[in-house]
């Protein structure tokens, strides 16, 4: 197992992860949700999510069009 730093905290999260499981719970539902589509807007998605935590929004903040 191959292990990344977290996008948000730096903690080890595992390849194929956005976020460290601790950090992942912490984003709202619906923004969970549409990171785990896997569609043509995937890495839209995966931008936004970038962006956001790049700006320092809080994870408890984070909105990503589904």
């Amino acid at each position: 197992m191959t292990t990344l730093p977290c996008l948000s905290c730096r903690r080890p999260r595992r390849t194929g992860q956005y976020l460290c499981r601790a950090c992942w719970f912490k984003i709202p539902g619906p923004s969970r949700s549409a990171l785990n589509l896997r569609d043509s807007r995937a890495m839209a998605r995966l931008r936004e999510l970038h962006t956001q935590l790049t700006a320092g929004v809080p994870l408890t903040e984070i909105q990503v069009t589904p």
